[in-house]
C-alpha cells in the first residue's frame, strides 16, 4: 500500500494534507552546516515542502548538548517534498500536485479507508517507563529547588515511556487509534525510511501567513469530566487554578521574548490568554500570540529565534534547558520537536510533537515522551498524576 515518503497532517475539521512519493530531501546531521535549510526551500520554492525538526536542533543555536540516552535516532532535521500533495477537505479530495491517475486516487481512497476504519486488530505491547515514578518524584523536587534558588522559573520535565523488541505491524492503524481516541488538531503519520510517527498533537508551536507569525503555547492540563457537569466543573477549576495559569503566563512572556527577536517594532501581541480549549482526552489552557515580520526573513532565522518552542523548555529558556539535559533520562529527539509543512507561497504551519509514538522499526523501539511544567508551586505528585493521564489515553488506543 505504502508509496514512501508518506506524510499525513490531519486538520481534523479543518483541511488536512496528505503528501506521498519520493521527491527531493535533505537529511540535516550534526556536520552539516545550517544553511542548507535555507538553500533547500530556495532551491524546492512554489512546492510543498515537508519538516520534522528534532528538539536536539536547539545545539545549533545556543551553547547547548545533549547527552543523554537516545535509541530512536531521528535525523536532527528533515526536509522532503512528495511526488503528490492531496488536500482533503469536508470529505472529498484533490490533488494540489502529482498525477490523479487510476492508481493515484486508489491510493489515496485506500489510505482514507485505513485512518477511518474501525480495526479490529489488537496489539500486546508492553510499555514501560525509563524511570520509577520514586525517581520522578525526587527529580521534581530538584528542579524545585532550582526554582527556589532562582536557577529558573519554571521548566518542563519530561519522561519516556517505551517498549523495546516491538512488532508494531501497522503503524498506519495504529495512527488511526490515536487519532480517533485525541482527535487532536495537529494529529500527524509520517512514514520515512525506518521511522513511523503516529501523533495526536494538540500544540500548534508557530504558523506563518503572509508576514504575520502566531504561536500557540498551552500549558495547563486537566482531564475529562464523566458528565457534562463534571466537565464544566474541570474546566473552570483549570481556569481558575493560580498554578496552572502562571505557567501558561511564564510562557507567554517568553513566547513574547522569542518573537520579538524577528518582529517589526511594536508588533508583538498576545491575542487570547489562558483560553481552555477541549479536546477528546483533556481540557488544555492555551495562549495565542502574534507578531509580524519582514516578508523575506528566513526560515533559519525564524527557527533560531523560537526553537524550541516555549511549552517544552521553560523559563529563562537557556537555563531550562541545560537543566533538561541535566536531569532527563533520555534524548527527546523528534519528541518536543516539530512537523509540519512549508506551503508553496512560503507560508507555513509547524505543530509541537507530543502526545505521539515514535517507532524506529528497524531497532523495534516505541518511544513516547510525556512531561509537565515544573513551577514553584508544583506537587510532585500531582505532576506524575498530569503525565499519567496524558499518555494512558495513548497506550490504551494503541493495545484495545
Amino acid at each position: 500500500m505504502f508509496n514512501k515518503p508518506l506524510i499525513f497532517l490531519n486538520g481534523q475539521s479543518d483541511f488536512s494534507l496528505l503528501g506521498f512519493g519520493k521527491g527531493n530531501e535533505l537529511i540535516l546531521n550534526s556536520k552539516d552546516p545550517i544553511n542548507l535549510i535555507d538553500t533547500f526551500i530556495q532551491e524546492n520554492k512554489n512546492q510543498y515542502i515537508f519538516c520534522a525538526l528534532n528538539f536536539e536542533l536547539k545545539n545549533r543555536f545556543e551553547r547547548l548538548q545533549s547527552t543523554n540516552f537516545d535509541n530512536v535516532n531521528f535525523p536532527e532535521l528533515l526536509l522532503f517534498t512528495t511526488k503528490n500533495v492531496v488536500k482533503i477537505e469536508n470529505g472529498e479530495f484533490h490533488f494540489l500536485k502529482g498525477d490523479n491517475n487510476s492508481d493515484n486516487i486508489e491510493f489515496v481512497k485506500n489510505f482514507l479507508k485505513q485512518i477511518n476504519s474501525d480495526s479490529a486488530d489488537k496489539e500486546a505491547i508492553d510499555f514501560q517507563f525509563r524511570i520509577s515514578k520514586k525517581e520522578y518524584l525526587e527529580t521534581v523536587e530538584q528542579l524545585i529547588k532550582h526554582i527556589q534558588l532562582g536557577d529558573i522559573y519554571e521548566t518542563n520535565f519530561c519522561q519516556e515511556v517505551f517498549a523495546e523488541n516491538c512488532e508494531l505491524e501497522n503503524p498506519l492503524i495504529t495512527y488511526a487509534k490515536i487519532n480517533k481516541v485525541t482527535q487532536a488538531p495537529f494529529s500527524v503519520y509520517l512514514s520515512f525510511n525506518e521511522f513511523e510517527i503516529m501523533g495526536g498533537s494538540p500544540e500548534r508551536f508557530i504558523k506563518k501567513e503572509s508576514n504575520k507569525i502566531t504561536s500557540q503555547p498551552i500549558k495547563g492540563t486537566a482531564k475529562r469530566g464523566l458528565t457534562l457537569e463534571e466537565d464544566q466543573k474541570l474546566i473552570e477549576n483549570l481556569l481558575n487554578d493560580p498554578k496552572e495559569r502562571s505557567e501558561n503566563v511564564m510562557i507567554v512572556d517568553l513566547v513574547r521574548n522569542d518573537l520579538s527577536r524577528i518582529a517589526k517594532k511594536g508588533t508583538v501581541n498576545v491575542d487570547e490568554l489562558c483560553k481552555i480549549y477541549s479536546f477528546e482526552t483533556v481540557h488544555q489552557m492555551i495562549s495565542t500570540v502574534s507578531c509580524e515580520v519582514e516578508m523575506s526573513l528566513p526560515f533559519s532565522k525564524i527557527l533560531e529565534a523560537t526553537f524550541p518552542m516555549g511549552s517544552m523548555t521553560g523559563v529563562p529558556k537557556i537555563k531550562a534547558l541545560e537543566l533538561i539535559n541535566q536531569y532527563e533520562s533520555f534524548n527527546r529527539g523528534l519528541y518536543s520537536g516539530s512537523i509540519g509543512y512549508i506551503s508553496p507561497n512560503g507560508d507555513f504551519d509547524l505543530n509541537v510533537v507530543i502526545r505521539t509514538l515514535i517507532y524506529n522499526k528497524e531497532k523495534k523501539y516505541l518511544s513516547c515522551g510525556v512531561g509537565s511544567a515544573i513551577t514553584i508551586r508544583s506537587i510532585a505528585e500531582n505532576e506524575y498524576e498530569e503525565c499519567l493521564i496524558k499518555i494512558q489515553k495513548i497506550i490504551d488506543a494503541v493495545n484495545k
